[in-house]
C-alpha cells in the first residue's frame, strides 16, 4: 500500500510541475486534462502527508514514553493514544482513497423510468418515482430536462426519459438502476387488498461523442408526424424523429420538440447513453466471468427496493437497510438511502481491491 502511495505522491509532484510549464499552459485541452488529474490526487496526497506527519509524531512520543521523566512519560502516553487513533483513521481513509474511482462519477445521467407489472397502479408508481428523483434533483441544485414521456391519462406514466445535469449526478444515482417494488392499497381497490406493482429505473451515464463513436452509416433515421398534446404542429409537420442503430437494433424516438433538429439532437443523446451503457455492461460481464460478481452492475432484473405504504417502510434489499420515512423519501429526501447504499458498495469495492492486491 505504501509503495503505491509513494508513487501517487511522486505523480502528484510531476503533474504540479507540468502545469507550470509553457507547453501545458499554452494548450487548453492538455491543461484541463492535467489539472483534473491533479485534483483527483489532491485529497489522497494530502491525507498521506498527514499520515506521515502523524507517524513521525507518534514515533517521537513513543521515544519520550520510554524516558526517565515520569511526568513526561505520562504526557507522552496520552499523546500516543490520540496519535494512534488518528493514524488508524488515516490508514482506513487512505485504503478507500486508493480504490480506483469510477470514471463516470462526474457525468450527467439519462434517467429512464418505465412502468412494470401492475397496470395503471404500476404507471402511477412510475410517476411517483420520477417525482421523487425530480424533487431530489431540486434539493441538489441539479437541472432536469424531460426528453420524452408516455402518460396513461390517469396521472401515471408508462415511460419517462429525462436528463439530469449537475455536479456528481452519476456518483449519487448510479446504484438506483433496477426493479423498484411498491406494496399498497390502490385507490380503486374497494376491498382494501394490498397490491404489488413494479417499475424499472435505469440510470445511464451521459456519453459524449468522444465516449461513443457512432458511424452515420449505422443509423436509420425516420421522421413522422407527432402525436398527442403539442398544439398546431401535431400531425401537420414531420418533426418527430426515430433513430435506429442497426448493429445493435437500438431504437430511440423523440417528438417532444416542434423542431425536427432539436428532436434529433435529443434522440442522439439518449442513443449515445444507451450504447455507452451496453459497452460498460460487456466490460463488467467479462470481468465477472473471471472473478466473483462485480459491485454495482445494476442488473435490471434485480428487485432492489420495496416501498411498503401500510408500514410506512422502504427496504433496500441489496444492503439490508430499512427506513420508516417513506413519505419524506418520496418527497425527495433520498440522502440517507443513497448514503447507505454508496457506503455498502464502497466497502465491497474495498474488499475486492484488498483481495486482488
Amino acid at each position: 500500500m505504501f509503495d503505491k502511495l509513494d508513487a501517487e505522491e511522486r505523480r502528484y509532484e510531476e503533474l504540479l510541475h507540468l502545469l507550470g510549464t509553457p507547453a501545458v499552459q499554452n494548450d487548453a485541452a492538455e491543461y484541463r486534462k492535467r489539472a483534473k488529474a491533479l485534483a483527483d490526487l489532491e485529497l489522497l496526497v494530502e491525507r498521506y502527508r498527514e499520515y506521515k506527519t502523524v507517524a513521525a509524531d507518534l514515533a517521537q512520543a513513543e521515544e519520550l514514553a520510554g524516558g526517565g521523566d515520569a511526568d513526561m512519560r505520562e504526557l507522552a502516553r496520552e499523546e500516543m493514544k490520540a496519535l494512534g487513533a488518528r493514524r488508524d483513521a488515516l490508514i482506513a481513509e487512505l485504503k478507500i482513497l486508493l480504490v480506483p474511482k469510477d470514471p463516470n462519477d462526474a457525468k450527467n445521467v439519462v434517467l429512464e423510468i418505465r412502468a412494470g407489472t401492475g397496470g395503471d397502479e404500476a404507471a402511477l408508481f412510475a410517476a411517483e418515482l420520477f417525482r421523487m428523483y425530480n424533487k431530489f434533483a431540486e434539493r441538489q441544485g441539479w437541472r432536469v430536462d424531460v426528453m420524452s414521456t408516455s402518460d396513461t391519462g390517469v396521472g401515471g406514466m408508462k415511460e419517462v426519459i429525462a436528463t439530469i445535469e449537475g455536479r456528481g449526478v452519476y456518483s449519487r444515482l448510479k446504484y438506483e438502476s433496477g426493479v423498484h417494488r411498491v406494496q399498497r392499497v390502490p385507490a380503486t381497490e374497494a376491498s382494501g387488498r394490498i397490491h404489488t406493482s413494479t417499475a424499472t429505473v435505469a440510470v445511464l451515464p451521459e456519453a459524449e461523442d468522444v465516449d461513443v463513436q457512432i458511424d452515420p452509416k449505422d443509423l436509420r433515421i425516420d421522421t413522422f408526424c407527432s402525436s398527442g398534446p403539442g398544439g398546431q404542429s401535431v400531425n401537420t409537420t414531420y418533426s418527430a424523429v426515430r433513430i435506429t442503430h442497426l448493429p445493435t437494433n437500438t431504437v430511440v424516438s423523440q417528438q417532444d420538440e416542434k423542431s425536427q433538429v432539436k428532436n434529433r439532437a435529443k434522440a442522439m443523446k439518449v442513443l449515445r447513453a444507451r450504447l455507452y451503457e451496453m459497452e460498460l455492461r460487456k466490460q463488467q460481464d467479462a470481468i465477472a466471468r473471471d472473478r466473483r460478481s462485480q459491485v454495482g452492475t445494476g442488473e435490471r432484473s434485480e428487485k432492489i427496493r420495496t416501498y411498503n405504504y401500510p408500514q410506512n417502510r422502504i427496504t433496500d434489499h441489496r444492503v439490508n437497510f430499512t427506513t420508516h420515512r417513506l413519505a419524506e423519501v418520496l418527497n425527495g429526501d433520498l440522502a440517507e438511502l443513497l448514503d447507505n447504499t454508496s457506503s455498502y458498495f464502497q466497502s465491497e469495492k474495498l474488499k475486492d481491491a484488498t483481495a486482488i492486491s
